[in-house]
């Protein structure tokens, strides 16, 4: 690999990028790839650490870059054929995750039965009724 590996950070070892550098795509329009390993390295990075693209340290290159394969490649579904051939290698999973999402919603975007607080269209037909006095 040609550029410097800094510790602290995600570097695919040479065992992993053996498996997955036969999966990639080899043909490019235009302009060639930069080095797919230092690439593919710095998206898993992002999506580990759960860092923004903009804030993906330099060491990976670009982050239009990242972004940009990341994106292109996924549209184009080559991240989900590496997986599928990657989990296939692997065997059975030794562990299963389940993963939740959690969101808050506000109080009224429940859908559910509205209570009547004194406004809306019953409080303000009440308040037609009863005549000020002057």
């Amino acid at each position: 690999m040609g550029s410097k590996m800094v510790h602290g950070y995600f570097w695919l070892n040479d065992k992993q990028w053996e498996k997955i550098e036969a999966l990639l795509p080899p043909y490019v329009r235009g302009k060639r790839r930069v080095d797919d390993r230092r690439v593919i390295s710095g998206i898993i990075q992002v999506i580990v650490s759960g860092c923004r693209w903009c804030d993906a340290p330099l060491e990976y290159g670009p982050r239009k870059t990242l972004y940009n394969r990341f994106v292109r490649w996924a549209w184009r579904g080559i991240w989900e054929g590496v997986f599928m051939e990657l989990a296939k290698e692997g065997g059975p999973p030794a562990e299963a995750l389940l993963d939740s999402t959690h969101i808050k919603v506000h109080r009224a975007a429940s859908g559910g039965r509205r209570i009547k607080r004194g406004y809306g269209p019953s409080a303000r037909a009440g308040a037609a009724r009863t005549r000020k006095s002057t």
